[in-house]
């Protein structure tokens, strides 16, 4: 068995990841995937990770773990998905972004030292990232942070992903390790899933076109399934050549544009970070050990 474990981030996924392989966990089922409702795991295994303190988990603890977990008795594949498995939002940024995130994939892999895993992450850009985040965490009514003490000593301009996926490597050396960006997800979605899920490729999920839904006009939508349906694309680069141009022409301004609005941010701020955040793409694109999907 494998297990796979879709990390996030916060403020990129929102679930729908974990909602589409749900609605199709009977097909995934029989092909030995096994997708467990949420609530069967997160808070289990965020306690266990504390219960453990670092060290392995015995066998005994494993079984409990993993009978708590799953019904059926084998699985080629099991499939856990939670935006804080890494952190809670009030602490993603504390002295640096995701500082515990090398220490937090150890300590999962932990919970199962005898079971190969796997890991998912998407990133963001800091651009639109740090606004949805500090967000996020200003809605915890006993936690959350006056913008000030959100952001600390920190220099935004200083953020990188490539930072903390090389922590993470460098903790967890062979983790195999993949990564995407948050922006590209409309583009490569069935890739996303294939990697995450491992599903055959010739697979149909039901529901697959959420993500499209919801950043796409429904006229956009019904117009490119069926371009789709009398003309088959053969490669993945073709399908996002095509969904792409139908992005271009019936997109939902109000859906993929965000406004910006925080203490001492400027338009130079936003590109700023947006060159930046390029940049260190291409520096994550880059790294040995990393498997990158991009559009």
């Amino acid at each position: 068995m494998r297990i796979v474990y879709h990390l996030g981030a916060i403020c990129t996924d929102e679930e729908r990841l974990l909602r589409c392989l749900l609605k199709n966990r009977g097909v995934l089922a029989e092909q030995g995937i096994v997708v467990p409702g949420p609530n069967r795991y997160r808070n289990l295994l965020r306690d266990t990770v504390i219960s453990l303190k670092g060290h392995p988990a015995s066998r005994d603890t494993q079984a409990l773990v993993l009978d708590q977990i799953m019904d059926e008795d084998q699985a080629e594949r099991l499939i856990l998905s939670w935006d804080s498995f890494l952190s809670l939002p009030p602490w993603v940024l504390e002295g640096a972004l995701y500082p515990a995130a090398a220490d937090r994939v150890r300590a999962f892999s932990q919970i199962f030292p005898e079971i190969e895993a796997e890991f998912h992450l998407a990133i963001r850009n800091p651009a639109t990232f740090l606004p949805a985040l500090f967000a996020r965490q200003a809605s915890d009514k006993k936690r959350g942070k006056t913008y000030d003490q959100f952001v600390g000593k920190v220099d935004i301009l200083d953020l990188r992903w490539s930072d903390v996926i090389a922590r993470v490597l460098e903790v967890n050396p062979g983790v195999p390790l993949t990564i995407w960006c948050d922006e590209d997800t409309p583009l490569i979605w069935p890739e996303v899933l294939q990697a995450v899920a491992g599903h055959a490729p010739d697979t149909v999920l039901e529901d697959r076109d959420e993500l499209l839904a919801q950043i796409m006009s429904a006229e956009g939508l019904t117009r490119l399934n069926a371009y789709l349906a009398s003309h088959p694309v053969t490669t993945p680069a073709m399908r996002r050549k095509v969904v792409s141009a139908f992005l271009d022409k019936f997109a939902l301004p109000d859906r993929i544009e965000m406004e910006v609005e925080l203490p001492g941010w400027t338009e130079e701020t936003v590109a700023d970070l947006t060159e930046s955040y390029d940049q260190d793409v291409a520096r994550i694109m880059a790294m040995p050990g990393v498997t990158f999907l991009s559009a």
